[in-house]
């Protein structure tokens, strides 16, 4: 059996609102030399240039949300393909609770958090529960079986203390990859071969370093890093890793795709709360995604409040 890892984040850029960096696994079954799952499960999912016909659109996350897109497209795929409980309508915290590691015990303690918000927020529950059949369905005629689907979310008070700490916002990638490595390969089947494929971000090449960082027990080697890839294994776990890191890797493969898709979601879910706390504290606010330019807009509105609340600046505000 082979399993493949897919990481990727959402909200790297913006100065507002945690980033969010999830891990998706699929086991694939040793009979099966095709790896490609959007080939494999092509009867339940779809990408952008296929008709949209009811199955789950599974694509960078780009290319699924958008303002003017909205969010319906990014949910169903989200909450049909992702492991989910028998309850089809939940809590924000319900789904966190499943989904996150134990360090979204951070974001509890966010002022604008309340976990309160109904998910799913657009779609109905009958055609939620539709979609996860035909993707369960999928899996099964395919012998493909789903595997943990975990996120790591960082708000802008730890961001800005690991910036500060690492000199950049790599070191932000690095504690996510730290808190989501172990949890995945721990979970996995021993004697499994896993194939991990990482999204990568500007123009870092080496990642040697923070594997070994994430997994302190084994020994990582270098078998390429340069601007196309890195490509390493991991040795010492007891089955065969092999790791790569390369750009746009959510175009190239179906679980980090999915992954990139989670951590949005996640993430727009955690910006609902975020806007619905400060504009009702500030008459007339628009919200915001939080990305450089409109974020200083809104951060320049609520800052008032800010200080009558006696928040910490670093504790909303992002520096990079």
């Amino acid at each position: 059996m082979t399993w493949i890892i897919g990481i990727d984040e959402a909200g790297y850029g913006p100065n507002l609102g945690p980033l969010v960096m999830s891990a998706v696994a699929f086991r694939i079954p040793d009979h099966v030399k095709e790896l490609d799952l959007w080939k494999l499960l092509r009867w339940a999912v779809r990408r952008p240039d296929e008709d949209d016909d009811g199955r789950l659109l599974i694509e960078d996350s780009k290319l699924v949300y958008s303002s003017a897109r909205g969010l319906a497209a990014l949910e169903y795929g989200v909450l049909a393909a992702a492991p989910q409980k028998e309850k089809p309508s939940r809590r924000l915290c319900e789904i966190l609770q499943d989904l996150s590691l134990p360090i979204v015990q951070e974001v509890e303690q966010e002022p604008w958090y309340h976990g309160n918000t109904a998910v799913p927020v657009l779609t109905e529950p009958e055609t939620l529960a539709a979609g996860a059949k035909l993707f369960s369905d999928a899996c099964k005629q395919a012998g493909i079986i789903r595997g943990l689907v975990r996120s790591a979310i960082v708000c802008p008070a730890r961001f800005n203390q690991l910036v500060d700490y690492y000199g950049s916002k790599g070191g932000v990638l690095g504690h996510g990859l730290a808190h989501l490595l172990p949890a995945q390969v721990n979970s996995c089947t021993d004697q499994d071969k896993l194939l991990i494929f990482i999204d990568k971000h500007g123009g870092r090449n080496s990642y040697a370093a923070m594997v070994q960082h994430a997994l302190p027990e084994s020994l990582v080697l270098a078998h390429e890093e340069g601007m196309a890839r890195s490509v390493y294994s991991v040795h010492g776990l007891g089955r065969e890793v092999r790791m790569a890191f390369q750009p746009r890797a959510d175009a190239e493969h179906f679980c980090v795709a999915l992954a990139s898709m989670v951590s949005k979601y996640l993430r727009e879910l955690l910006m609902l709360e975020f806007n619905e706390f400060w504009m009702e504290k500030v008459d007339g606010l628009k919200a915001t995604a939080g990305y450089p330019g409109d974020a200083a807009r809104f951060f320049e509105a609520i800052l008032p409040v800010i200080k009558r609340l006696g928040i910490a600046r670093e504790t909303i505000w992002r520096r990079r």
